[in-house]
């Protein structure tokens, strides 16, 4: 069973940065995809990006240039780094993992931007 444990999040002015962390473990034989989706205040759940096993990294439309997502394989960790944050980037991040026929996900981490 996998396990998704994010952190990094916080408060931060629009046009800030902040970079987010996903440490991952247990068994990621069968994982097809690991990435970041976010919820903001009563919206939907909503794919931030994901990066497959072939290395394809998906950005959303609205974070395209802005935000970068990474993998440090050694440490079993997988990183959002976040820049030119706006005030609509506001939500819970979540880290997941797609094994196809169902996802795993974190506890989430709040990201608040604001002046």
């Amino acid at each position: 069973q996998v396990q998704l444990v994010e952190s990094g999040g916080g408060s931060v002015q629009p046009g800030g940065s902040l970079t987010l962390s996903c440490a991952v473990s247990g068994s990621m034989f069968s994982i097809k995809a690991i990435g970041w989706y976010r919820q903001a205040p009563g919206k939907e759940r909503e794919l931030v990006v994901a990066l497959t096993n072939g290395g394809s990294r998906n950005y959303a439309d609205y974070v395209k240039g802005r935000f970068t997502i990474s993998r440090d394989n050694a440490k079993n960790t997988l990183y959002l780094q976040m820049n030119s944050l706006k005030s609509e980037d506001t939500g819970v991040y979540y880290c997941s993992a797609n094994f196809g026929l169902s996802m795993v996900w974190g506890q989430g981490t709040l990201v608040t931007v604001s002046e």
